[in-house]
């Protein structure tokens, strides 16, 4: 506490300013520059103990060749649901490595229906009905396909009720695959003799023939 007001002298106001407050003298000091944090690791995220992780965003990771290997479609009549599930998958995809994409939200398909509420007189008195879809999309970039089936596996097996998925994959094929799959269509077709016996057995034909 400071004393009375009419007790104080000027050399007892010079130490409070001195201690107490900021004072002119003070030798200001340059605080050290600070760097911008380098991004975690899968393995430093993963290795991080955070309570109530399942609360926050999942981590997106950056594309490296911008690659896509998969899109997910979600459908669901409750929005709740929808972005719950959601959820679910981008921290999964969070752990599992896979870079994806935001939730991308889709045209709401919308229906309505009108139905009589009595027939004959009661014509006039009507009900309408109307249905909401909610859909939402996902993209995953630059994952091994081996990853992505895992990935898949797995929110399909912790699937939610009410909520529909349709997953559409693409996989890598070696360089020549198209003459491949030529070669093994037209292996049936194709003669497997040689030419002494094709005319052997035109010899025996023409025997039978005769």
């Amino acid at each position: 506490m400071f004393p009375p007001r009419s007790c104080l002298a000027l050399p007892t106001i010079a130490r409070l300013v001195r201690f107490n407050g900021n004072s002119s003298h003070t030798i200001a000091t340059r605080q050290p520059e600070l760097e911008a944090p380098a991004p975690l690791t899968e393995e430093e995220f993963s290795s991080m103990v955070i309570h109530g992780r399942s609360l926050y965003p999942p981590l997106y990771h950056p594309r490296t060749h911008s690659v896509p290997v998969a899109q997910l479609q979600f459908r669901a009549y409750h929005p709740q649901l929808l972005e719950l599930y959601m959820h679910l998958v981008g921290h999964a995809a969070a752990a599992l490595g896979i870079p994806i994409s935001r939730p991308v939200y889709l045209p709401t398909q919308r229906s309505i229906w009108t139905v009589p509420r009595g027939p004959f007189v009661h014509k006039k008195s009507q009900e309408n009905f109307e249905r909401k879809v909610h859909k939402r999309a996902i993209k995953a970039w630059d994952a091994d396909p081996e990853v992505v089936d895992r990935w898949v596996r797995y929110i399909g097996r912790h699937a939610m009720p009410g909520v529909g998925l349709r997953v559409t994959q693409w996989k890598r094929a070696s360089l020549g695959i198209g003459q491949q799959m030529v070669d093994e269509a037209m292996a049936p077709t194709r003669l497997v003799s040689s030419a002494n016996d094709v005319k052997a057995l035109a010899k025996k034909i023409v025997q039978q023939e005769l």
